[in-house]
């Protein structure tokens, strides 16, 4: 192997430029060592590199997780169907007819307390008229009253007034001629 002989090159490498072919250190193509690094490959594959079976499982798993999701996801759009029919066919009519019954009923309560509220407001109202009237005449009345008793009491004043002007003129009179007779006295 040393020399000047034309050998091929192992490994696919250029000869150098001294003529000296450089060796593969691992042999030729089908040489026991390149076997055994190709074996070697594939154990270190097999044992360490788990890429391709994580991918198939995964893909796997995603397949299962969908399939299974878009059943759980059918049978519940399927309940929510089945639902809201039996609410539509069943339920919502049902409703419809107690709250009409109902509202009918609550309308014609409401219809007698309304008009219980304005017969006991029209009754109201007349009470206090009656009131307002009865108090507005008992205010006249006593207007009158009043007046009435300021003229019976400027009637009395005057009457009291001469009374007292005359008694005073007869006293007047009685004691001048009480001062008449002392002076017929005191000339003694």
């Amino acid at each position: 192997m040393s020399g000047g002989g034309a050998e091929a090159a192992v490994g696919g490498e250029v000869p150098a430029a001294g003529g000296h072919k450089k060796k593969d250190s691992l042999g030729t193509a089908g040489s026991p060592a390149h076997l055994i690094i190709k074996d070697l490959g594939e154990i270190h594959s097999r044992l360490l590199d788990h890429r391709p079976v994580i991918q198939g499982e995964t893909r796997y798993f995603v397949k299962e997780f969908e399939e299974k999701r878009g059943l759980r996801e059918m049978r519940v759009l399927e309940n929510l169907k089945n639902m809201i029919h039996e609410t539509n066919e069943h339920a919502l009519p049902k409703c419809r007819e107690t709250m009409h019954d109902n509202l009918n009923q609550v309308l014609q309560r409401l219809q007698t307390a309304t008009d219980s509220v304005y017969r006991l407001q029209q009754r109201e109202q007349e009470r206090k008229k009656i009131y307002n009237d009865h108090l507005i005449a008992s205010e006249n009345h006593h207007i009158i009253q009043w007046e009435d008793f300021m003229k019976e009491q400027h009637n009395k004043q005057a009457e009291v007034d001469e009374e007292h002007r005359k008694a005073v003129e007869r006293l007047k009179e009685q004691y001048a001629e009480m001062e008449k007779d002392l002076g017929k006295f005191s000339t003694f």
